[in-house]
């Protein structure tokens, strides 16, 4: 039974994939015809050069550019002000985001926003961007967030000290170009997180209130190109076929994603990278097991289905032990990738789940979208979990 008979299909206008994608972005740019381009990066990528090469790519149509690279870590809304009033001021009419998840959010919310009065209303969820004037074109560096091709955009909101998503189809890029070299140079660690990540996208979005039949082809090819790619691309990075394998995974499932939306583990991930900075693939890895293990109970047909997708045998005829190997995968997955397996290693205290727990059952718009209904007390005993590790319960 799916919910929605009527339902808008939403993708970038141009999606262009593949070895060596990176150097049509001179013709993407000459389509759009843009007078003035604004390159939007982080430091790490400034420092390896590749930002000097969109820049010497760029440099043959004679179009001036800026560049922006004050990205550290993960984004704040204050640094979104910042790059929204520099490239304002700038006059560009094309904004390039290049890099991981950050860079690309930081690009396609400034090109949203750009020539936008009161940036606060929009910023505090009040009011809805509708549009953009400002074109955008995005290139992923990581296989992970799906920001390339999503409606969504993270920031973190200092003075509350939590995460929070802003959602408008004014984000979708006019073109994404996913080129699999891109993500060569990202480290392990970031490349298993990120990977992660896109794996939490396909199966949430496939087990989401709002998933279609068209929505969950997405999802179940992208999960079933995670298993054969994610631990050979962390552990043998120059591996391209990997690397290709990863870059399918994040685009699908962030299309997925973007048409389906995700649930309850990104809703516990949100507190933790708010308040505790922890990086967002990192905390959706971790939490993942401990929250399929309680929502999954009502999702015995998709585990079923699930299982199959990750190669882990046919549980037809053993229907309720579908989601203990699925969830079993899930803790496995975290030693492979050596991500954390317990949130007391990262350092959370006890004393603060219950203030997690608080944060993480006011955000109704994913947990609405869970086929379980959490409240803050049932939270708190994931958290709990948690904590204590798979070892500790």
């Amino acid at each position: 039974m799916f919910a929605h008979i009527n339902h808008d299909f939403r993708m970038p206008t141009v999606f262009r994939f593949g070895v060596g994608a990176f150097a049509t972005l001179a013709k993407e740019i000459e389509t759009i015809g843009a007078k003035k381009v604004a390159i939007v990066s982080d430091k790490g990528l400034e420092k390896v050069g590749v930002v000097q090469r969109v820049v010497e790519l760029i440099e043959p149509l004679s179009v001036p550019t800026v560049t922006y690279t004050n990205i550290a870590g993960e984004p704040t809304f204050e640094l979104l002000r910042d790059a929204v009033e520099t490239l304002q001021a700038e006059k560009c009419d094309l904004i390039i985001g290049i890099g991981g998840g950050s860079a690309l959010d930081v690009a396609k919310a400034t090109a949203a926003l750009c020539g936008k009065d009161d940036i606060s209303s929009y910023l505090s969820g009040a009011k809805t961007i509708e549009s953009r004037s400002v074109k955008c074109i995005l290139l992923p560096t990581t296989s992970g967030t799906g920001s390339e091709v999503t409606l969504n955009a993270i920031f973190g909101d200092e003075e509350q000290q939590v995460k929070r998503g802003l959602v408008s189809p004014a984000f979708l890029p006019d073109a994404a170009i996913i080129d699999p070299e891109l993500t060569i140079s990202c480290p392990a660690r970031v490349t298993a997180a990120s990977g992660v990540d896109a794996f939490t996208h396909a199966i949430e979005s496939y087990i989401a209130i709002k998933s279609t039949p068209l929505t969950k082809v997405y999802s179940e090819k992208a999960m079933k190109l995670f298993t054969s790619n994610i631990t050979k691309a962390v552990h043998n990075g120059n591996d391209l076929e990997a690397r290709m394998g990863m870059s399918w995974v994040s685009s699908l499932a962030g299309v997925a994603l973007a048409n389906a939306g995700v649930g309850a583990v990104h809703a516990l991930a949100y507190p933790l990278g708010g308040t505790f900075h922890i990086e967002h693939g990192v905390a959706n890895a971790l939490l993942m097991p401990f929250v399929f293990e309680v929502i999954g109970k009502t999702c015995t047909e998709e585990m079923i289905e699930v299982a199959s997708f990750l190669q882990l045998g046919d549980y037809k005829s053993r229907p309720h032990q579908a989601l203990k190997a699925v969830v079993a995968y899930m803790y496995q997955l975290l030693e492979d990738l050596d991500l954390p397996t317990s949130l007391s290693e990262l350092g959370i205290d006890e004393g603060s789940l219950p203030m997690l727990a608080e944060q993480a059952a006011k955000i109704d718009r994913l947990l609405s979208n869970t086929p379980y209904k959490l409240n803050e007390q049932k939270i708190l005993g994931i958290y709990q979990s948690a904590f204590n590790g798979r070892e500790g319960n």
